[in-house]
C-alpha cells in the first residue's frame, strides 16, 4: 500500500510540475520561442512551432500522469523529452552558450546550470521509476 502512495506521488509530482511549465509557456509562446532559438539547434521557424505545440503536449503528458489515462504512452514521451532536454542543455553549455532553459518561465531564470541539471535528473530519474513501476500496480 505504501509503494502504491509513493508511485501516485510521483506521478502527480511530475505531472503537476509539467501541466505548469505549459502553461507557462503557453501565456508567452514568442518568450519560449527566444528560449528555443538561444540553443542555436534550429531554425526560427522550426523554434515557433514548437513553442505552439510543445506545451500543449507538455499539459496533455501531465494530465496522463495525474489522472493515469495513457499512462504509459505519457511516461514514455515526457521520458523522451527529457532526456532531449538533457542533452540539448548539455550541448548548450559545452558550445559555450549560456541559455535560459525556459521551462518555468521566469521562475527558473535565477537558477545556474548545475542545479538546471539536478533537477532535470532528478525528474528523469522518477520518469525511469515510474516506467519500470508494473502495470499491475495501478
Amino acid at each position: 500500500m505504501a509503494a502504491k502512495v509513493v508511485w501516485r506521488a510521483i506521478a502527480v509530482l511530475i505531472g503537476g510540475l509539467f501541466v505548469y511549465a505549459g502553461a507557462v509557456k503557453i501565456i508567452d509562446p514568442v518568450e519560449f520561442a527566444r528560449d528555443i532559438d538561444n540553443y542555436k539547434m534550429l531554425p526560427w521557424q522550426p523554434s515557433v512551432w514548437l513553442a505552439l505545440y510543445l506545451p500543449w503536449l507538455e499539459i496533455l503528458c501531465g494530465l496522463a500522469l495525474i489522472t493515469r489515462i495513457l499512462f504509459r504512452g505519457a511516461v514514455f514521451i515526457v521520458t523522451g523529452l527529457m532526456i532531449v532536454f538533457i542533452v540539448a542543455s548539455i550541448v548548450a553549455k559545452a558550445r559555450g552558450l549560456d541559455v535560459s532553459c525556459g521551462c518555468f518561465g521566469h521562475a527558473s531564470q535565477h537558477l545556474n546550470f548545475t542545479w538546471h541539471l539536478v533537477l532535470d535528473f532528478l525528474l528523469l530519474g522518477g520518469l525511469l521509476l515510474l516506467w519500470r513501476r508494473p502495470l499491475t500496480a495501478r
